[in-house]
């Protein structure tokens, strides 16, 4: 049985396939699909698409309701379930405040200019009534950037099995569902990134099923005076978190790893106790470097 690795791109990141067959144009039919069914969640969540349903629930802010099709209304459901659990800090209308950061550029916003995004933001504001959702304030957003990728991910791994895929995984740049072990039963051995050494793997996670994801302060950020600035937003002050350098989530879904790395980073000091309360399995390194592990055979 062979491994193939099939490269492509997919939500501004570089993506891969990799799917062990006997059957070369097997394989490649089954990434067609996969890749397909990603282009279809970009396509129809991403903010950068005019037609896309998130622009068109943001473009109706202020003004009237706009229906949801299930796929839609289950999504916001989920996002309303991050809200609950992560304590309001999984907002998925906080993405207004890239209007003031801008990673490209070195240089914090005013509070008076964070003030006027975080008026804007309120998951609890949200008015979701027999499958329409309405965004009361003008200028008001929605952004399913927090979980996108990785419902993609599980999106195309599930597609992969039901293709009869045994063996492999979906990787978007990073985000991870691993729908099989090697053909010979072990484990894939995934590098997790060292957070302040670029190119360096910090540790090595083996996974032969389920979701693996990693939040960090080292993907978008820059420096002043010393002090980092990341893209990972707290809603409630509208400043970027300080407490971890980075978090990586093993979970059955790529979506609940991606989740629980995020809520452990705007948890900053909380964020050792949300994960031991997940249960899942997880490799963590906080501002100071020292490393936290649940399950030290998986790191």
């Amino acid at each position: 049985m062979r491994t193939f690795r099939i490269p492509f791109d997919a939500m501004a990141s570089a993506c891969e396939l990799v799917v062990a067959t006997d059957d070369e144009q097997q394989a490649q039919q089954w990434a067609r699909s996969a890749v397909a069914e990603v282009k279809r969640v970009e396509k129809k969540y991403s903010r950068y698409s005019s037609d896309s349903i998130v622009s068109r629930i943001n473009a109706a802010a202020g003004r009237q309701p706009v229906d949801c099709d299930d796929e839609t209304w289950a999504l916001l459901g989920y996002a309303d379930a991050l809200y609950q659990t992560s304590g309001e800090l999984f907002d998925i209308t906080s993405g207004v405040l890239r209007r003031a950061w801008n990673f490209r550029s070195p240089k914090v916003p005013p509070e008076a200019e964070l003030a006027k995004l975080r008026a804007l933001i309120g998951w609890s504001l949200v008015e979701r009534e027999q499958g329409r959702v309405r965004l009361p304030l003008q200028g008001m957003e929605i952004d399913f950037g927090g979980f996108g990728k990785e419902y993609a991910a599980d999106r195309a791994g599930a597609m992969l099995s039901e293709m009869g895929a045994r063996h492999g995984y979906v990787n978007l740049a990073g985000d991870m569902r691993v729908f099989g072990p090697k053909p010979d039963g072990q484990p894939w051995m995934i590098g997790i990134q060292d957070p302040r050494h670029k190119g360096k793997i910090l540790a090595t996670i083996p996974i032969t099923r389920g979701g693996l994801a990693t939040s960090g302060d080292y993907e978008r950020f820059f420096e002043i005076d010393g002090q980092r600035y990341c893209h990972v937003l707290d809603p409630k002050s509208g400043h970027p978190v300080t407490h971890w350098r980075t978090v990586s989530v093993v979970a059955p879904l790529a979506v609940v790893a991606g989740n629980c790395s995020t809520i452990a980073m705007l948890k900053q000091s909380e964020g050792l106790q949300f994960l031991e309360a997940s249960g899942m399995d997880y490799l963590a390194v906080d501002h100071l470097g020292n490393v936290h592990v649940k399950n030290p055979a998986k790191a």
